[in-house]
C-alpha cells in the first residue's frame, strides 16, 4: 500500500473513532435527544447527497429496507445506547456484528464457514462476554444491549446490500440519508420533547458536532474508504480498520474518562483478534460490514 493511502486510511479510522466520542458527548453532556440528533445528521447527509439520489437503484423496496437497517434503526439504537454505554465498551460490543454477519451470510448468501472463521467468531464472542462479565455474573446495561441490536441491524443490512448490484458509494449514502430521515423524524416527534430548545441551548458545539458527523464522517471518510476498498484487496483494508475500536478506546479513556481495566483489555484483545481472523479470510460481506459498523458510531 502506498504511504499516502495508508495515512489516509489511518486518518479515516481516527475520524471514525473521534465521532464515537462526539456522539457520546452530544447525547450525554449536551443532553440533545438521540433520535433528534440522528434525524438532523441524516437530513444534512440527504441534502448534501441529493444529486446522487436518482436514478433510483433497483429493486427500490430492497434499497429502502437496507437504508432503514443501516440508517434509521442502526443510528437510533447506537445513539440511544450511548446515553448509558461508554464508547470504549460500545466499540467492543459492536464487534459482535462480525459473527452475526457471518451467520447471516451462511443462510442468505450460501457462504461457507471453515474452521478459521469459526475460530474468529468464537474469539469475538468470548471477548465480548469478557467485557460484560463481572464477579457477580453478566452485567450488560440497556445501552450495550441496544449497541448489540445496532450490530445486528447493520449486519443484516450489509448482507442484503450484497444482494444488490451497481449501487455507487454516494448513491448509497444518498438513499440511506433520504430514507432514514422520515422514520427518525416521526420517532423524535413521538418519543422526545423540547428537542429544538435543547439543541439551541447546546449552541454552536452541537452544530459543529452534527456537521462533523454528517460531512466529515458520513460523506468524506466513507468516500475515502470505498475508494481504498476498490483499489486494494479487502483482506488488506478490513484488518487495518481495526484501528477504529483501538482509537475509540484510547480516546474514550482520555476524553470521556471511560472505565477500562485489565479484564476489558483482555476482552478487547480477544474480540479484535477474532475480527482480524475473520477479516483475513476471503468473504463477500466483510468490507461492507466494516464501513457500516464504523459509520454507525
Amino acid at each position: 500500500m502506498a504511504l499516502r493511502d495508508f495515512l489516509l486510511l489511518m486518518a479515516m479510522c481516527v475520524i471514525w473513532a473521534s465521532n464515537n466520542i462526539v456522539s457520546k458527548i452530544v447525547v450525554t453532556d449536551m443532553a440533545v435527544p438521540p433520535l433528534f440528533y440522528a434525524a438532523v445528521r441524516f437530513a444534512i447527509v440527504a441534502a448534501l447527497t441529493l444529486p446522487w439520489l436518482l436514478p433510483a437503484p433497483r429493486p427500490l423496496w430492497r434499497m429502502i429496507i437496507i437504508a432503514q437497517l443501516i440508517g434509521g434503526l442502526n443510528f437510533a439504537l447506537i445513539f440511544i445506547g450511548f446515553q448509558t454505554a461508554s464508547p470504549s465498551a460500545a466499540s467492543i460490543i459492536i464487534q459482535l456484528g462480525v459473527p452475526m454477519t457471518t451467520v447471516l451470510s451462511m443462510f442468505m448468501l450460501g457462504e461457507k464457514v471453515r474452521w478459521r472463521r469459526g475460530l474468529g467468531m468464537a474469539l469475538t464472542l468470548a471477548g465480548a462476554v469478557m467485557v460484560m462479565w463481572h464477579p457477580t455474573g453478566m452485567d450488560m446495561s440497556l445501552g450495550l444491549w441496544l449497541i448489540a441490536g445496532s450490530a445486528l441491524a447493520g449486519s443484516l443490512g450489509a448482507v442484503m446490500m450484497k444482494q444488490m448490484e451497481g449501487v455507487k458509494p454516494l448513491q448509497f449514502q444518498a438513499w440511506v440519508g433520504f430514507s432514514a430521515i422520515w422514520p427518525l423524524t416521526a420517532m423524535t416527534a413521538l418519543f422526545e420533547h423540547d428537542q429544538i430548545g435543547k439543541a439551541l441551548e447546546a449552541g454552536w458545539p452541537f452544530l459543529a458536532a452534527v456537521l462533523y458527523s454528517a460531512l466529515i464522517v458520513s460523506i468524506i471518510a466513507h468516500t475515502v474508504y470505498y475508494h481504498l476498498i476498490q483499489k486494494y484487496e479487502a483482506t488488506l483494508i478490513s484488518p487495518l480498520t481495526l484501528m477504529t475500536p483501538l482509537a475509540t478506546i484510547g480516546l474514550g479513556v482520555w476524553i470521556t474518562k471511560d472505565y477500562f481495566d485489565l479484564r476489558m483489555g483482555i476482552g478487547a484483545a480477544l474480540a479484535l483478534l477474532g475480527v482480524l481472523i475473520v477479516a483475513l479470510r476471503p468473504n463477500h460481506v466483510m468490507p461492507l460490514l466494516m464501513a457500516i459498523r464504523n459509520r454507525a458510531q
